[in-house]
């Protein structure tokens, strides 16, 4: 059943509610993207299926995207609240891992699904959803317990595909969608710290008023810090004003913590930082473009083009001359997609096949100025980040390239930013089937949860800003 939307969708979409056809990717892609989910499904989640609900909330009636029904809780009021960060509603979230305590607590926490008001790209406010987890385990370093605010990596677009669905069904298999909550380890890892923490689903994934705007670094910046913000409020939260803050992403969540650390003294001085992980950043989208055409990954570049396409009308009118039929469709088709289920009918896909021209979607937007502009306005980079920030980046990463991530990190050394910078050092793992950008995501995590709970705990941090030149 196509995903059922009340406010603005990308206007290159066909008519909603139209269940579209679309031109399967060639074969040779989809054994190989058959291959690499299967591999990627066993390695991260095998450890849990929990099986979907038989029904969702019926009053309201809940939205369905591809079979799965979103429960009424993350349909948006009509009316907000004035101040980002203010909690709009809040229920209990049952984690889909979670085994009982000796005292009769879950471990590794208490869930809640939430709420709350954010600002998006355009200025005006936005309904966010997420989860905070108050942590079993009592916190050992110095003040109280401290928050961690994370942004997850590439979910996909549908709203069955939100990080805080996935923190109730780490994995979701139907026949029309495949979702896994491979992130789910990174927040677990944190929980065991002391630490506290609440995951943002991002702007429009999971609430279900509009598209999700897919690597857009305002939303995705305003979104995590005012979740940081919400944190605060959620009943039985024990994190204070007074607590610590860090910010923790990798791929598509390193941007957004990256976008975040820049934002904070402007956006959310309130939400003071002790330390932001930034890992495989996609902080030039022009090079990230250019990774994922082609790649296992193929359709996250369709998501970026829904989400922009219906936050940017500059952008819009030019892919809208030069999109084709093939494409539109495609489009339309990936708006409700996960990351399984993108993999499977679009991995390899090359977007020349959706343009009429026959030029890839790069360089369409190239050859055009304004949409080039609204792409360079993406870029992270031209901020001093707040407080002390660790970027990490495989240097075979084929994906989110590893140049653009490592140029993020002299850009902030030039502008005085109290940077670490690790360079992730592997074997080249296959080209453009995921790996070279998945396996620094696991390789990395300790020293990265290390890294942020040592800053958590008032630790001061290394910049190695001076030897950076001498680094890969």
């Amino acid at each position: 059943m196509s995903r059922r939307r009340t406010r603005s969708r990308s206007p290159l979409s066909p008519t909603p509610g139209i269940r579209q056809t679309t031109t399967p990717a060639p074969r040779r892609g989809r054994r190989l993207g058959a291959r690499l989910l299967a591999g990627v499904v066993t390695a991260m989640t095998a450890v849990a299926t929990c099986a979907l609900p038989a029904s969702a909330d019926t009053v309201p009636k809940p939205v369905e995207s591809r079979g799965v029904p979103i429960p009424a809780f993350y349909t948006p009021p009509t009316e907000l609240p004035a101040a980002n960060g203010t909690l709009i509603r809040t229920e209990p979230l049952p984690l889909g891992l979670s085994l009982p305590g000796l005292d009769g607590r879950r471990m590794p926490g208490t869930a809640t699904r939430l709420m709350y008001k954010s600002t998006d790209s355009n200025g005006q406010p936005v309904a966010v959803t997420g989860a905070y987890i108050e942590p079993y385990a009592d916190w050992k370093g110095d003040g109280p317990r401290p928050l961690v605010a994370v942004g997850t990596g590439t979910m996909g677009q549908g709203d069955q595909c939100a990080p805080s669905m996935a923190l109730q069904y780490p994995l979701i298999i139907t026949g029309e969608t495949l979702s896994v909550g491979y992130d789910n380890l990174s927040v677990y890892r944190l929980l065991a710290t002391g630490a506290a923490v609440v995951v943002t689903d991002y702007v429009g994934l999971g609430a279900t008023d509009r598209l999700h705007t897919y690597v857009n670094r305002i939303d995705q910046g305003h979104a995590l810090l005012d979740a940081a913000r919400a944190a605060r409020s959620v009943p039985g939260a024990s994190v204070t004003d007074d607590s610590r803050i860090g910010l923790y992403g990798y791929s598509q969540g390193g941007g957004a913590t990256a976008s975040a650390a820049e934002l904070q003294p402007s956006y959310a001085p309130d939400v003071p930082l002790a330390g932001t992980y930034v890992g495989a950043p996609p902080a030039n989208l022009t090079e990230v473009m250019k990774g994922i055409d082609g790649s296992a990954l193929a359709g996250a570049l369709g998501w970026a083009i829904n989400g922009f396409t219906q936050s940017d009308p500059e952008l819009r009118e030019v892919l809208d001359a030069h999109i084709n039929d093939t494409g539109r469709a495609a489009l339309q088709d990936m708006s409700t997609m996960c990351v399984g289920d993108a993999i499977l009918r679009y991995g390899f896909a090359k977007s020349t096949r959706w343009t009429t021209g026959g030029e890839s979607i790069a360089d369409v937007i190239a050859a055009d100025p304004t949409a080039q502009a609204v792409l360079d306005e993406q870029r992270i980079g031209a901020l001093k980040p707040a407080g002390p920030v660790r970027v990490a980046t495989g240097v075979q990463d084929d994906i989110v390239p590893h140049r653009q991530a490592r140029q993020l990190a002299v850009d902030w050394c030039r502008a005085g930013g109290e940077v670490t910078y690790k360079a992730i050092v592997l074997p080249n793992l296959g080209d453009k089937i995921l790996t070279n950008h998945l396996t620094p995501l696991i390789t990395d995590q300790r020293d990265a949860v290390n890294w942020l709970t040592d800053r958590l705990a008032g630790e001061e941090s290394r910049s190695n800003c001076s030897t950076l030149p001498l680094r890969p």
